[in-house]
């Protein structure tokens, strides 16, 4: 009896002791407490800047576009090489855009658009890229001969009418006060191409595969000369 009644004795001053060791600070923690800073306020929070609780008071920036008229503008520099221009002048008047009354083309157009200060419609859009395979429901049939290096693209003396709508990809550019500043710095791989589209250079070149002006001669048509162009040591 004796023997337990120490043991306990013994596990109470112990479980005392570590109790008093807790509640003293140590030099380091208090030296931690001193630095703890403010939380931070919900109206810093993401970009809005405003109490995330108040939807009344919340407005956004108002988004304002370019009011100069086509013509009296000033053009706006490609974001990088190759993508679709921004618009830098007034569209009100020019929409809606439809297949049969499309106002762009009375400026953008190639035959017109040095005239007008204006930037040219690219040879792309003059090509039609969409093949015209054929099915009856049984046989399918496609409309070129992949083994002889044919392809779909076809020029087009008239605009595309797959790219009628130029607002899909071209845009008024926006004159509103910006959330995030934009620190990205194109690197244009063609001189000129903060204003130049280089389709014509890389989409166009040896669009004629098997024609006249084609690089492809007969003897790789032929492909008689290859290991690919043997089967047995009989041509096929």
């Amino acid at each position: 009896m004796k023997i337990v009644n120490k043991i306990t004795l013994g596990l109470a001053t112990a479980t005392l002791l570590l109790v008093g060791c807790g509640n003293q600070a140590t030099p380091s923690s208090q030296a931690h407490e001193e630095k703890a800073v403010a939380s931070i306020s919900e109206t810093s929070l993401g970009l809005r800047k405003t109490d995330i609780y108040a939807e009344d008071d919340t407005m956004s920036a108002k988004t304002e576009y370019r009011s100069a008229q086509a013509g009296e503008s000033t053009r706006i520099k490609r974001a990088y090489q190759d993508a679709p221009p921004m618009i830098p002048h007034d569209v009100t008047d020019f929409l809606p855009i439809t297949r049969e009354n499309n106002s762009c083309v009375s400026c953008h157009a190639p035959d017109i658009a040095p005239a007008m200060g204006a930037t040219p419609i690219p040879a792309s859009h003059f090509l039609d890229m969409r093949p015209r395979h054929t099915c009856d429901g049984v046989k399918f049939k496609k409309s070129i001969d992949n083994m002889k290096n044919e392809t779909d693209i076809k020029r087009l003396t008239h605009l595309n009418q797959a790219r009628y709508n130029c607002s899909q990809c071209h845009a008024p550019q926006s004159q509103g006060n910006l959330s995030v500043e934009n620190l990205f710095e194109a690197n244009f791989t063609k001189k000129g191409g903060e204003f130049k589209s280089s389709w014509d250079e890389v989409m166009l070149d040896d669009l004629d595969t098997v024609g006249v002006d084609s690089r492809i001669t007969a003897d790789d048509l032929d492909n008689s000369d290859s290991a690919a162009g043997h089967l047995n040591k009989t041509k096929h």
